[in-house]
């Protein structure tokens, strides 16, 4: 109740809270620093040696506010990264890239730059384990596809713009994304090196 002057008392509206929507599969985490935490779970319980790539870059201009404290006020890439992730596993060298995309049907493959697909086959020459993580953020889905399945996708794509979503649930690997850890790529990689295919 309010009283104004004069007396009169005026009772106020409640104002109902509507409880907040509470979502446990990602709890806030985007997806780099998901892949990051997989990567130091793997690291600290020493299943694999994953980290992420620097990217290069070229300091141009450094200004110095304070004698302890300099800041780069310009700077380039000085050369385009190949992939997001390598490490070692089980004496296996891996190589990877991670993408993300809120569409629902498919997955665009302006994601991916014709660098990176030259790397992966390079990388797959070497008889090394080369793949990308794709994560489809609007339908918290994860899927591990073979950079031998996507190379000839991209290479024949004939103007499509994207991978469908159909084709990546038919040759990629979904990753469960309620455990510990988030992203449990490794799993998925044992089953391959242990089953019929191959990288």
């Amino acid at each position: 109740m309010v009283k104004y002057p004069g007396g009169v008392a005026v009772a106020r509206k409640q104002q109902i809270k509507q409880p907040k929507t509470v979502r446990f599969g990602k709890r806030g985490m985007n997806f780099e620093a998901e892949i990051n935490a997989t990567n130091d779970y793997y690291l600290t319980h020493g299943l694999a040696v994953i980290h992420k790539k620097p990217t290069p870059i070229q300091i141009v201009k450094v200004d110095y506010p304070q004698r302890s404290r300099a800041k780069i006020t310009e700077a380039y890439f000085r050369q385009a990264s190949t992939t997001d992730y390598s490490g070692v596993y089980q004496g296996h060298y891996l190589d990877f890239e991670a993408k993300e995309t809120q569409n629902k049907t498919s997955f665009p493959l302006k994601n991916f730059h014709e660098h990176q697909i030259v790397h992966m086959e390079n990388v797959l020459s070497q008889n090394g384990i080369a793949f990308v993580l794709l994560h489809f953020s609007t339908l918290s889905r994860t899927f591990l596809l073979k950079a031998s399945d996507l190379i000839p996708f991209f290479k024949e794509k004939a103007g499509q713009k994207s991978i469908a979503l159909a084709f990546i649930e038919t040759k990629g690997y979904e990753l469960p994304t309620n455990q510990l850890p988030s992203i449990p790529y490794l799993d998925c990689i044992q089953k391959i090196l242990g089953g019929d295919s191959h990288f």
